[in-house]
Protein backbone atom coordinates (compact mmCIF):
# COMPACT_ATOMS: atom_id res chain seq x y z
CA UNK A 1 0.00 0.00 0.00
CA UNK A 2 1.47 3.31 -0.83
CA UNK A 3 1.58 6.25 1.54
CA UNK A 4 -0.50 9.20 1.42
CA UNK A 5 1.08 12.89 1.06
CA UNK A 6 -0.82 15.63 2.35
CA UNK A 7 -2.05 17.18 -0.53
CA UNK A 8 -3.31 20.95 -0.82
CA UNK A 9 -6.26 21.96 -3.10
CA UNK A 10 -5.44 23.08 -6.54
CA UNK A 11 -8.31 24.43 -8.02
CA UNK A 12 -11.97 25.95 -7.38
CA UNK A 13 -14.42 25.94 -10.00
CA UNK A 14 -18.41 26.88 -9.61
CA UNK A 15 -20.33 25.03 -12.43
CA UNK A 16 -24.15 26.12 -13.25
CA UNK A 17 -25.93 23.41 -14.43
CA UNK A 18 -28.85 23.86 -17.23
CA UNK A 19 -32.04 22.48 -16.56
CA UNK A 20 -32.67 20.63 -13.17
CA UNK A 21 -29.71 18.81 -11.29
CA UNK A 22 -29.61 17.82 -7.29
CA UNK A 23 -26.11 16.81 -5.60
CA UNK A 24 -28.47 14.66 -3.47
CA UNK A 25 -29.74 12.87 -6.44
CA UNK A 26 -26.37 11.65 -7.77
CA UNK A 27 -25.36 11.06 -3.98
CA UNK A 28 -28.29 8.33 -3.37
CA UNK A 29 -27.99 7.18 -6.41
CA UNK A 30 -23.85 6.56 -5.84
CA UNK A 31 -24.81 4.97 -2.82
CA UNK A 32 -26.53 1.97 -4.48
CA UNK A 33 -24.04 1.88 -7.12
CA UNK A 34 -22.29 -1.15 -6.60
CA UNK A 35 -19.37 -0.76 -8.95
CA UNK A 36 -18.81 2.75 -7.05
CA UNK A 37 -18.57 1.03 -3.68
CA UNK A 38 -19.27 4.90 -2.34
CA UNK A 39 -19.26 5.36 0.86
CA UNK A 40 -21.30 9.15 1.78
CA UNK A 41 -20.35 12.19 3.02
CA UNK A 42 -23.63 13.97 3.40
CA UNK A 43 -26.73 14.55 1.03
CA UNK A 44 -24.87 17.20 -0.49
CA UNK A 45 -21.08 16.45 -0.49
CA UNK A 46 -19.05 14.21 -3.24
CA UNK A 47 -15.58 12.88 -2.88
CA UNK A 48 -14.14 11.45 -5.77
CA UNK A 49 -10.72 10.22 -6.77
CA UNK A 50 -9.65 8.95 -10.43
CA UNK A 51 -7.10 8.85 -13.12
CA UNK A 52 -7.59 12.27 -15.21
CA UNK A 53 -8.29 12.32 -18.35
CA UNK A 54 -5.46 12.57 -21.32
CA UNK A 55 -3.55 9.80 -21.19
CA UNK A 56 -1.37 11.66 -23.54
CA UNK A 57 -0.41 13.71 -20.76
CA UNK A 58 0.60 10.86 -18.09
CA UNK A 59 -1.72 9.01 -15.84
CA UNK A 60 -1.68 11.85 -13.06
CA UNK A 61 -4.35 11.24 -10.44
CA UNK A 62 -7.03 13.44 -9.33
CA UNK A 63 -9.63 14.50 -6.14
CA UNK A 64 -12.32 16.35 -6.45
CA UNK A 65 -14.69 17.49 -3.28
CA UNK A 66 -18.48 18.59 -4.74
CA UNK A 67 -21.09 20.56 -3.17
CA UNK A 68 -23.83 23.20 -3.99
CA UNK A 69 -23.61 26.73 -3.62
CA UNK A 70 -25.88 29.63 -4.17
CA UNK A 71 -27.43 27.56 -6.59
CA UNK A 72 -24.36 26.46 -8.52
CA UNK A 73 -21.82 23.15 -8.01
CA UNK A 74 -18.85 24.02 -6.43
CA UNK A 75 -15.94 21.46 -8.03
CA UNK A 76 -12.61 21.44 -5.62
CA UNK A 77 -9.75 19.82 -6.97
CA UNK A 78 -6.76 17.82 -5.41
CA UNK A 79 -4.24 15.72 -6.84
CA UNK A 80 -1.62 16.09 -9.41
CA UNK A 81 -3.79 16.71 -12.61
CA UNK A 82 -4.91 20.15 -14.22
CA UNK A 83 -7.46 21.62 -12.26
CA UNK A 84 -8.84 22.32 -16.20
CA UNK A 85 -9.18 18.73 -16.53
CA UNK A 86 -10.73 17.64 -13.48
CA UNK A 87 -13.55 20.19 -13.67
CA UNK A 88 -14.20 19.06 -16.61
CA UNK A 89 -14.48 15.50 -16.15
CA UNK A 90 -16.73 16.29 -12.85
CA UNK A 91 -19.24 17.93 -15.49
CA UNK A 92 -19.08 15.01 -17.17
CA UNK A 93 -19.14 12.34 -14.34
CA UNK A 94 -22.17 14.21 -12.98
CA UNK A 95 -23.78 14.70 -16.84
CA UNK A 96 -23.74 18.20 -16.14
CA UNK A 97 -21.87 18.46 -19.77
CA UNK A 98 -25.65 18.02 -20.88
CA UNK A 99 -27.95 20.99 -21.50
CA UNK A 100 -30.98 19.54 -19.51
CA UNK A 101 -33.32 22.59 -19.99
CA UNK A 102 -35.60 20.62 -22.27
CA UNK A 103 -35.69 17.23 -20.43
CA UNK A 104 -38.93 19.14 -18.69
CA UNK A 105 -40.82 18.94 -22.39
CA UNK A 106 -40.09 15.25 -22.50
CA UNK A 107 -42.12 14.83 -19.69
CA UNK A 108 -44.91 16.97 -20.98
CA UNK A 109 -45.42 14.95 -24.14
CA UNK A 110 -44.78 11.71 -21.75
CA UNK A 111 -46.90 11.27 -18.47
CA UNK A 112 -45.23 8.37 -17.53
CA UNK A 113 -41.84 10.49 -17.68
CA UNK A 114 -43.28 13.43 -16.12
CA UNK A 115 -44.01 11.08 -13.23
CA UNK A 116 -40.72 9.83 -12.79
CA UNK A 117 -39.84 13.44 -13.04
CA UNK A 118 -41.42 14.32 -10.32
CA UNK A 119 -40.75 10.88 -8.22
CA UNK A 120 -36.63 11.53 -8.81
CA UNK A 121 -36.38 15.47 -9.41
CA UNK A 122 -33.20 16.81 -10.49
CA UNK A 123 -31.38 12.95 -11.01
CA UNK A 124 -29.36 12.48 -13.86
CA UNK A 125 -26.97 9.97 -14.61
CA UNK A 126 -23.86 9.45 -12.79
CA UNK A 127 -21.01 7.77 -14.52
CA UNK A 128 -18.21 5.72 -14.03
CA UNK A 129 -14.94 7.99 -14.00
CA UNK A 130 -14.00 7.13 -17.35
CA UNK A 131 -14.97 4.60 -20.22
CA UNK A 132 -11.82 2.91 -19.35
CA UNK A 133 -13.15 2.32 -15.53
CA UNK A 134 -16.53 1.30 -17.19
CA UNK A 135 -14.66 -1.28 -19.72
CA UNK A 136 -12.70 -2.60 -17.04
CA UNK A 137 -15.65 -3.23 -14.50
CA UNK A 138 -17.50 -5.09 -17.24
CA UNK A 139 -14.27 -7.45 -17.53
CA UNK A 140 -14.45 -8.02 -13.41
CA UNK A 141 -17.79 -8.28 -13.33
CA UNK A 142 -18.23 -11.07 -16.00
CA UNK A 143 -20.18 -14.21 -14.29
CA UNK A 144 -19.98 -13.30 -11.01
CA UNK A 145 -22.33 -11.54 -8.18
CA UNK A 146 -22.06 -8.05 -8.08
CA UNK A 147 -21.23 -7.93 -4.41
CA UNK A 148 -18.09 -10.11 -5.58
CA UNK A 149 -17.20 -7.82 -8.47
CA UNK A 150 -17.23 -4.65 -6.09
CA UNK A 151 -15.37 -5.99 -3.41
CA UNK A 152 -12.81 -7.13 -5.95
CA UNK A 153 -12.85 -3.67 -8.04
CA UNK A 154 -12.74 -2.08 -4.65
CA UNK A 155 -9.28 -3.90 -3.62
CA UNK A 156 -7.64 -2.91 -6.82
CA UNK A 157 -8.22 0.46 -6.13
CA UNK A 158 -6.74 0.20 -2.64
CA UNK A 159 -3.59 -2.25 -3.55
CA UNK A 160 -2.30 -1.22 -7.09
CA UNK A 161 -4.01 2.43 -7.30
CA UNK A 162 -2.83 6.10 -6.34
CA UNK A 163 -4.44 7.81 -3.01
CA UNK A 164 -5.29 11.10 -2.85
CA UNK A 165 -6.44 13.19 0.06
CA UNK A 166 -9.66 14.94 -0.97
CA UNK A 167 -10.77 17.49 1.88
CA UNK A 168 -9.36 15.56 4.73
CA UNK A 169 -10.12 12.30 3.74
CA UNK A 170 -7.99 9.33 1.47
CA UNK A 171 -9.23 8.17 -1.13
CA UNK A 172 -8.13 5.64 -3.94
CA UNK A 173 -8.09 5.97 -7.38
CA UNK A 174 -8.67 2.63 -9.87
CA UNK A 175 -5.14 1.91 -10.98
CA UNK A 176 -4.64 3.54 -14.66
CA UNK A 177 -3.83 1.62 -17.56
CA UNK A 178 -0.14 1.71 -16.32
CA UNK A 179 -0.43 -0.64 -13.86
CA UNK A 180 -2.80 -2.84 -15.43
CA UNK A 181 -0.81 -2.93 -18.04
CA UNK A 182 1.48 -5.78 -16.68
CA UNK A 183 -0.69 -6.80 -14.71
CA UNK A 184 -0.32 -10.91 -13.73
CA UNK A 185 -3.33 -11.17 -12.13
CA UNK A 186 -5.00 -10.17 -8.89
CA UNK A 187 -7.38 -12.47 -5.99
CA UNK A 188 -11.19 -12.60 -7.60
CA UNK A 189 -9.75 -12.26 -11.20
CA UNK A 190 -10.52 -15.80 -12.59
CA UNK A 191 -9.94 -17.06 -16.00
CA UNK A 192 -8.42 -14.64 -18.94
CA UNK A 193 -10.02 -11.85 -16.79
CA UNK A 194 -6.43 -10.52 -16.34
CA UNK A 195 -5.12 -11.25 -19.74
CA UNK A 196 -8.46 -9.16 -21.16
CA UNK A 197 -7.40 -5.62 -18.13
CA UNK A 198 -4.13 -5.69 -19.74
CA UNK A 199 -5.14 -5.72 -22.95
CA UNK A 200 -7.94 -3.50 -21.93
CA UNK A 201 -5.19 -0.60 -20.40
CA UNK A 202 -3.20 -1.33 -23.87
CA UNK A 203 -6.02 0.20 -25.59
CA UNK A 204 -6.73 3.17 -23.10
CA UNK A 205 -2.63 4.10 -23.57
CA UNK A 206 -3.35 4.14 -27.21
CA UNK A 207 -6.56 6.51 -26.86
CA UNK A 208 -9.25 4.25 -27.57
CA UNK A 209 -11.10 4.69 -24.73
CA UNK A 210 -11.49 8.35 -24.45
CA UNK A 211 -14.80 9.76 -23.78
CA UNK A 212 -14.38 12.86 -26.18
CA UNK A 213 -13.50 10.28 -28.78
CA UNK A 214 -16.43 7.57 -28.30
CA UNK A 215 -18.95 10.55 -28.21
CA UNK A 216 -17.09 12.27 -31.73
CA UNK A 217 -18.11 8.50 -33.54
CA UNK A 218 -21.86 7.99 -34.30
CA UNK A 219 -23.24 5.33 -31.60
CA UNK A 220 -23.07 2.30 -34.08
CA UNK A 221 -19.63 2.73 -35.08
CA UNK A 222 -18.40 3.28 -31.28
CA UNK A 223 -20.16 0.43 -30.38
CA UNK A 224 -18.48 -1.44 -32.82
CA UNK A 225 -15.03 -0.10 -31.92
CA UNK A 226 -15.47 -1.05 -28.34
CA UNK A 227 -16.28 -4.75 -29.11
CA UNK A 228 -13.15 -5.43 -30.92
CA UNK A 229 -11.74 -5.46 -26.95
CA UNK A 230 -11.00 -9.19 -25.88
CA UNK A 231 -13.57 -9.38 -23.62
CA UNK A 232 -16.03 -7.02 -24.20
CA UNK A 233 -19.44 -8.05 -25.97
CA UNK A 234 -22.34 -6.59 -26.69
CA UNK A 235 -23.91 -5.26 -23.57
CA UNK A 236 -20.63 -4.10 -22.00
CA UNK A 237 -19.70 -1.91 -25.40
CA UNK A 238 -23.35 -0.53 -24.44
CA UNK A 239 -22.29 0.16 -20.54
CA UNK A 240 -19.32 1.54 -21.55
CA UNK A 241 -20.75 4.04 -24.35
CA UNK A 242 -23.23 4.99 -22.27
CA UNK A 243 -22.72 5.01 -18.32
CA UNK A 244 -18.58 5.65 -19.26
CA UNK A 245 -18.43 7.89 -22.03
CA UNK A 246 -21.19 9.50 -21.37
CA UNK A 247 -24.16 9.42 -23.82
CA UNK A 248 -27.40 11.12 -23.06
CA UNK A 249 -29.26 10.05 -26.14
CA UNK A 250 -29.51 6.11 -26.51
CA UNK A 251 -31.91 3.64 -24.93
CA UNK A 252 -30.24 0.80 -23.89
CA UNK A 253 -31.74 -2.08 -25.74
CA UNK A 254 -29.42 -4.57 -24.54
CA UNK A 255 -30.05 -3.90 -21.13
CA UNK A 256 -33.09 -6.65 -19.95
CA UNK A 257 -34.10 -4.77 -16.86
CA UNK A 258 -35.12 -1.82 -19.23
CA UNK A 259 -37.70 -4.18 -20.73
CA UNK A 260 -39.28 -4.94 -17.31
CA UNK A 261 -38.88 -1.63 -16.03
CA UNK A 262 -40.73 0.48 -19.06
CA UNK A 263 -43.70 -2.53 -18.53
CA UNK A 264 -44.17 -1.45 -15.25
CA UNK A 265 -44.25 2.03 -15.66
CA UNK A 266 -46.39 1.81 -18.54
CA UNK A 267 -48.94 -0.82 -16.74
CA UNK A 268 -48.37 -3.38 -19.28
CA UNK A 269 -48.81 -7.24 -19.27
CA UNK A 270 -46.13 -8.40 -20.89
CA UNK A 271 -42.90 -7.03 -21.09
CA UNK A 272 -42.34 -5.29 -24.53
CA UNK A 273 -39.58 -6.56 -27.02
CA UNK A 274 -36.28 -4.70 -27.38
CA UNK A 275 -38.20 -3.38 -31.02
CA UNK A 276 -41.12 -1.59 -29.01
CA UNK A 277 -38.59 -0.68 -25.92
CA UNK A 278 -36.78 1.53 -29.25
CA UNK A 279 -39.84 2.76 -30.28
CA UNK A 280 -41.54 4.11 -26.88
CA UNK A 281 -38.05 5.63 -25.95
CA UNK A 282 -37.72 7.69 -29.59
CA UNK A 283 -40.07 10.03 -27.80
CA UNK A 284 -37.65 10.30 -25.46
CA UNK A 285 -35.41 11.99 -27.45
CA UNK A 286 -32.72 13.88 -26.71
CA UNK A 287 -32.31 12.55 -23.34
CA UNK A 288 -33.17 8.25 -24.20
CA UNK A 289 -30.24 7.61 -21.50
CA UNK A 290 -31.72 9.93 -18.84
CA UNK A 291 -34.92 8.45 -18.87
CA UNK A 292 -33.66 4.72 -19.16
CA UNK A 293 -32.00 5.91 -15.67
CA UNK A 294 -35.36 7.03 -13.87
CA UNK A 295 -37.03 3.60 -15.17
CA UNK A 296 -34.41 1.33 -13.76
CA UNK A 297 -33.92 3.27 -10.74
CA UNK A 298 -37.74 3.10 -10.07
CA UNK A 299 -37.41 -0.60 -10.93
CA UNK A 300 -35.18 -0.81 -7.96
CA UNK A 301 -36.91 1.15 -5.79
CA UNK A 302 -40.03 -1.20 -6.72
CA UNK A 303 -38.43 -4.48 -6.71
CA UNK A 304 -34.80 -4.41 -4.76
CA UNK A 305 -33.46 -6.71 -6.93
CA UNK A 306 -30.25 -5.29 -6.75
CA UNK A 307 -29.72 -4.41 -3.27
CA UNK A 308 -31.28 -7.86 -2.49
CA UNK A 309 -28.03 -9.31 -4.43
CA UNK A 310 -30.09 -11.98 -6.78
CA UNK A 311 -28.54 -11.22 -9.84
CA UNK A 312 -25.49 -12.78 -10.81
CA UNK A 313 -23.90 -10.93 -13.51
CA UNK A 314 -22.58 -6.82 -12.02
CA UNK A 315 -23.01 -5.19 -15.67
CA UNK A 316 -26.24 -5.56 -15.93
CA UNK A 317 -26.96 -2.67 -13.58
CA UNK A 318 -24.76 -0.67 -14.98
CA UNK A 319 -26.27 0.53 -18.21
CA UNK A 320 -29.31 2.25 -17.19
Amino acid sequence: MLEVETVRRTGRFEMNPLGPYSISASAKFLEGFAPAQYEGTGPERLRFAFVADGMDHGERVAGAYVYPENRKVVVETYGEAAPEVVRDQVERILSLDVDGRDFSEVGRRDPVVGRLQERYPGLRPVLFYSPYEAAAWAIIGNRIRIVQAARVKAKMAEVLGEPVEVSGETRHAFPGPSRLSSLDGFPGLSGRKAEYLRELARAALEGKLEASYLRSLSSSEALARLEELPGIGAFSSELILLRGAGEPDRSPTREPRLARAVAMANGLRETPTAGEVAEISAGWHPYRTWVALHLRTMLEDETGEIAGRRESSPSHQAPA
